[in-house]
């Protein structure tokens, strides 16, 4: 296995991101919570207390769910944040996106080299992440990337945003077969290819 980087946010999303706003629906990033350590189920993710948990907006078990079948944990990395920086501004903070997993690795992380999955330390053992897919960046938040007035029509430069934004730079989607739970400075390896 090679070692991709160490966890330094865990978060999840109260609620959703996208609200209609207007014309146009906008991203609002003020549901998305950070802690110190998040549950994983086949079911989605999960914070606070087992018997009272709160739920992810892509649990499967949400009100509001968004759940797809393959979308039930988000991962990103800080070089791509730094990219996305490079590009936006410091608009663009870290989870901002709303990945559940953020790890540490300077690299641009491209969707093969996630094939393998991903195997991450935990106090309980190794738990295992695959069936990582990219996570298709949307309008909003490539409106909100840009700081693009709400009332406007999306224009070009909307649409170079979402393009620029693809092939894992917005993030990473998968689900999980089995429970764990993460932790800040949980270590993440990619597993080796069978």
């Amino acid at each position: 296995m090679r070692l991709l980087g160490n966890i330094v946010r865990l978060q999840y999303q109260r609620d959703h991101l996208k609200v209609q706003d207007g014309k146009y629906k906008r991203y609002d990033p003020s549901n998305i919570i950070a802690v110190e350590a998040l549950r994983f189920t086949p079911d989605g993710v999960e914070a606070g207390p087992v018997d009272a948990p709160i739920i992810d907006v892509h649990h499967r078990a949400h009100e509001r769910s968004r759940n797809r079948g393959d979308n039930g944990v988000s991962i990103g990395f800080t070089g791509h944040y730094e990219l996305m920086r490079q590009r936006f501004g410091e608009r663009l903070s870290l989870g901002i996106a709303g990945e559940n997993i953020i790890i540490d690795n300077p690299n641009r992380i491209l969707e093969h080299e996630l094939a393998p999955g991903i195997v991450i330390e935990t106090e309980s053992g190794a738990a295992l992440i695959d069936d990582i897919v990219v996570a298709a960046p949307c309008v909003e938040f490539s409106r909100y990337a840009l700081d693009y007035p709400k009332d406007e029509r999306p224009d070009r430069t909307v649409s170079e945003t979402v393009a620029f934004l693809n092939d894992g730079l917005r993030g990473y989607y998968a689900g999980v077969a089995q429970s764990f739970t993460l932790h800040l400075g949980d270590r993440v390896f990619i597993r080796d290819s069978e």
